[in-house]
């Protein structure tokens, strides 16, 4: 057998009592001046041919039953159906339309039957535009991987044709025999095994010692919250079946200046961005607390050498409690408390590793997503309030079989308890804001976008940064 990992179990069972959990991606696309008026339907035909080997990853789904005794295992799956992952949808060019259908698509479940992704390919965009929505399970990859396999599809050369899809199979290893293959599976259980016993003690330590180090930080410098220290919002109810996306993008060179003036991360400036447009909302609906709102943020542990194609982990990452500054009226002090923050976060999972910093969150986040669960939930306080995390894109302007990439977007998962999600992706020159979340619970989520520009400029006037 071949077993998920324990993170993955979790997974699967918080969508079997909640929510979906699979992560996404919108990539828009103009077509190449040459292109003919079949361009579009050819590229269709092409994705349904099969012509590719599919990445290994996407030729497996997650299985328990009988036959594993309750355990969920990976079943690989010899031949896909492409008709069956691979669809097209049309608009009328209205953008509204366009993130409206893409929140129809984003609240579809996976099929946990046949492996769990899909691709749509939706055309009738303004200017002859088209795009592709991507979804893949969370426990087949996470998002930095994710962007990874798409991101490694694209090409540099706009004149590059014949370029297999984001599904096929790009590991440059070869295959391994029939016999090694079955040795391989037969031993991997006993040594999964074998180096969790071994590891188990110092696991604990980790996780004993990152408590303490959590209450201390807490104590002395406010970079990080305990349980429960996070007020309760209405993003912390039950999800309906419906979701609502929003998305846009701001120049890097924005947030570069901001790094450059205050000696922060670009990423600390890109969620103070995000903490300011969550606080006005609230304000606007009257509901802003009283305490600071609280992120969970994923810090990833794959290295600046992560090879993608050869990867054999779904998801790699630690997680952080960050609180926000919402109860903060000064953008720039708003800001500062994240970099703080983060930065001890960062040190942190560093240190004890991305397990170690699951288990002394595990709290925060049971209490976070089994509260909606409840007959009776004290909306007091909360583990915490919304994810916000960020994937790195490609760096420089992408074309795929002559089609330019102009923007990218990720769509990522919401479940009880945390009912908004926010992820950043950048790009080029542009850093693109996925905001996605209960369509009950926040129908008007297109507000976000303006709020987020609205936030930038207020944090470039605070430091004292000319914005463009």
């Amino acid at each position: 057998m071949d077993p998920l990992d324990p993170l993955d179990v979790a997974m699967m069972a918080g969508e079997l009592v909640a929510s979906p959990m699979h992560v996404g991606a919108v990539l828009i696309l103009s077509p190449p001046q040459d292109a003919g008026p079949d361009y579009v339907d050819a590229l269709y035909r092409d994705a349904l041919a099969g012509n590719d080997p599919v990445d290994p990853r996407l030729c497996r789904h997650p299985h328990r039953g009988v036959d594993t005794g309750g355990v969920w295992v990976w079943r690989h799956v010899d031949h896909l159906d492409l008709s069956r992952h691979c669809r097209r949808r049309t608009v009328s060019g209205d953008r509204n339309e366009f993130w409206r259908l893409i929140g129809e698509l984003d609240a579809e479940r996976l099929d946990r039957s046949r492996p769990m992704w899909m691709s749509y390919l939706i055309d009738g965009l303004d200017g002859g535009r088209f795009a592709f929505y991507i979804k893949v399970h969370h426990t087949v990859v996470d998002g930095v991987a994710g962007f990874q396999m798409i991101a490694d599809a694209l090409s540099t050369d706009p004149g590059h044709r014949s370029m297999p899809p984001f599904y096929a199979d790009r590991r440059r290893e070869s295959p391994p025999s029939a016999a090694n293959g079955l040795v391989s599976r037969l031993v991997a259980p006993l040594r999964s095994l074998v180096g969790t016993a071994a590891s188990s003690v110092g696991l604990i330590g980790r996780t004993v010692t990152g408590e303490i180090s959590t209450v201390i930080d807490r104590l002395v410098g406010h970079t990080t919250v305990l349980p429960f220290e996070a007020p309760y919002t209405r993003f912390n109810g039950r999800l309906g079946p419906e979701r609502a996306v929003a998305a846009g993008s701001w120049a890097k060179d924005r947030i570069l200046a901001m790094q450059r003036a205050t000696g922060v991360s670009g990423n600390d400036v890109v969620t103070a961005m995000v903490a300011g447009a969550v606080r006005r909302w609230l304000i606007a609906h009257g509901e802003l607390p009283n305490r600071s709102l609280v992120a969970i943020c994923p810090i990833t542990v794959r290295g600046r050498e992560y090879d993608a194609a050869n990867d054999r982990h779904g998801n790699m990452f630690g997680l952080w409690l960050c609180p926000l500054g919402t109860d903060v009226d000064d953008p720039a002090a708003r800001l500062n408390l994240i970099h703080r923050s983060m930065s001890e976060g960062k040190r942190w999972v560093a240190e004890r590793g991305s397990a170690a910093s699951l288990l002394t969150n595990a709290a925060s986040i049971a209490a976070t997503v089994i509260a909606p669960l409840l007959p009776f939930t004290p909306k007091i306080r909360t583990g915490c309030n919304l994810p916000i995390s960020h994937v790195p894109g490609p760096g420089t302007e992408m074309y795929w079989n002559g089609a330019h990439l102009e923007e990218i977007y990720p769509v990522s998962t919401v479940f009880d308890g945390m009912a908004l999600n926010v992820t950043t992706c950048s790009y080029a020159d542009r850093i693109g804001f996925g905001y996605v979340a209960g369509a009950e619970l926040m129908p008007d989520i297109d507000t976000l976008i303006p709020l987020t520009e609205e936030c930038l400029t207020e944090l470039e006037s605070a430091v004292g940064v000319r914005g463009s």
